[in-house]
């Protein structure tokens, strides 16, 4: 090939080199292998410092995250704002990213310094042109409790995006069933629906009213939004048409199908995906229900899915198995495992949901000490 005028030569080596592909040493072993090809190509072309400055300080620009903003938005989730232009760029609604500190964030040692490991994160939003990625956490201790004390201009690691982008068609009547945090991620997915030409029925679901964040966003995501919070006084309303409810998910769109809450100007009869993304358990109720007390008013033969909030360590798409899901096809009983960080958007109908309660509980206790630690820290810090 040619390239500016010069003959040129392209490089590609672990999984994109049928030689290498396969697993991550073949990957290893290929750069080592062809790293002097590299260097000897690079050294016949003509020397010009001014490209060589031009070039790095492009790759600097692009590929070295530094946080932009963090914001709190309730008692127990932070909005972490991350200046990211490539990963802007290539973001697309449903998937998310691996996120760390650095130990030496300025390449000195830091006191007390707390290193936390890699966080998978959905990403809520983007601003392509500013080069911003927008993500929100829960603080369930441990290393989500440190990304508050992540402070502007602090340089981060910031992997991805990885994961499937979540299926976007513009001819649907969708029903997006967000429990919590879930609803972070609802939010980007619903408004990508909704610009493709698809009708948005979107049931907002939460614990305790203090537990609601960006509301705005979401009723930009969405026709029409019902929300939920599963005790004390009903949420308010922002705009005409959009209801409130007391309970759970499940009881909201069961009371929605009768029209208990009010005229159903999006009946769910008409609905042809149901998304769900919020707990295991909640995830599994929204499955289950589908197929008894939902059925009456859901139409027949509407697609489900969930996504699956998997074990993740390495999330770099079929590498460490961390992220294995159990399946089950509900006509043969056929068992296969997929990985979730390759697709997150799994069929509710085959999710082994109590697989999935197992593995999410399989390092509670480490969890646990990790969680006690970090706070003990913070006390000590003087950053709880």
């Amino acid at each position: 090939m040619r390239v500016e005028g010069r003959e040129g030569r392209v490089s590609f080596f672990g999984d994109l080199h049928p030689s290498y592909a396969g697993n991550v040493v073949s990957a290893m072993a290929s750069a080592k292998q062809g790293h002097p090809l590299v260097t000897e190509a690079m050294r016949r072309l003509p020397p010009s410092a001014v490209a060589a400055q031009n070039l790095f300080a492009r790759l600097d620009a692009d590929l070295r995250p530094t946080v932009h903003a963090v914001t709190r938005l309730t008692p127990t989730i932070v909005e972490l704002v991350v200046h990211a232009p490539a990963a802007a760029r290539a973001f697309r609604p449903g998937q998310f990213f691996r996120l760390q500190n650095y130990e030496r964030p300025d390449g000195h040692a830091v006191a007390g310094r707390l290193a936390m490991e890699g966080l998978a994160l959905t990403g809520a939003w983007v601003d392509a042109e500013a080069g911003l990625v927008g993500m929100v956490v829960l603080e369930m201790g441990g290393s989500s409790d440190l990304v508050a004390c992540l402070r502007p201009g602090e340089p981060v690691v910031l992997m991805g995006p990885t994961g499937a982008p979540t299926h976007v068609c513009g001819t649907e009547t969708v029903l997006l069933a967000g429990g919590g945090l879930g609803n972070a991620v609802l939010f980007s997915i619903g408004t990508a629906f909704r610009a493709a030409g698809s009708k948005v029925l979107y049931f907002a679901g939460y614990k305790k009213a203090t537990d609601r964040f960006k509301q705005a966003e979401i009723e930009a995501a969405a026709d029409r939004v019902v929300w939920c919070v599963d005790s004390g006084d009903p949420l308010p309303v922002g705009r005409p048409g959009d209801l409130s409810f007391v309970g759970t998910i499940v009881e909201a769109i069961e009371a929605y199908g009768q029209g208990r809450l009010g005229e159903t100007t999006i009946p769910l009869s008409s609905v042809d995906r149901v998304i769900a993304i919020g707990s295991d358990k909640m995830m599994a109720a929204v499955a289950q229900a589908r197929h008894d007390r939902l059925a009456p008013w859901l139409k027949r033969g509407h697609t489900g899915i969930g996504s699956i909030n998997a074990p993740m360590q390495c999330m770099l798409k079929e590498i460490c198995a961390q992220c294995l899901q159990r399946h089950s096809d509900p006509d043969t009983g056929e068992v296969r495992f997929v990985f979730t960080c390759a697709d997150q958007d799994q069929p509710l109908d085959r999710v082994d949901f109590a697989s999935l309660n197992d593995r999410l509980a399989q390092n509670s206790a480490s969890e646990r000490l990790g969680r006690a630690w970090t706070d003990l820290c913070l006390k000590q810090a003087g950053l709880r």
